[in-house]
């Protein structure tokens, strides 16, 4: 059974960080493609970044320099590190797997003062 867990949202003040995590089960973590995508109210699920199984990585344009993806396949868990957060970065944000095109349950990220 495929299991995609993500957690280290919340609320954060503009301009600060978050650490995003999802800890993947149910199939080989290193040979597949992960990525974040984010929906925010009344707007459609976006790709945030991906990162290959070589570790190639793409970032949207309105990340790029901010964020950064990583993977450990040791742990079978992908990271989003988010530094200098905007406002407009608020989002329900989610894991993606290229095995079986899985997703997680995600987990909100609101950036406000």
């Amino acid at each position: 059974q495929v299991q995609l867990v993500e957690s280290g949202g919340g609320l954060v003040q503009p301009g600060g960080s978050l650490r995003l995590s999802c800890a993947a089960s149910g199939f080989i973590f290193s040979v597949n493609t992960m990525g974040w995508y984010r929906q925010a109210p009344g707007k459609q699920r976006e790709l945030v970044a991906r990162i290959s199984s070589g570790g190639n990585t793409i970032y949207a344009d309105s990340v790029k320099g901010r964020f950064t993806i990583s993977r450990d396949n040791a742990k079978n868990t992908v990271y989003l590190q988010m530094n200098s957060l905007k406002t407009e970065d608020t989002a329900r944000y989610y894991c993606y797997s290229s095995y079986q095109g899985s997703w997680g349950q995600g987990t909100q990220v609101t950036v406000s003062s």
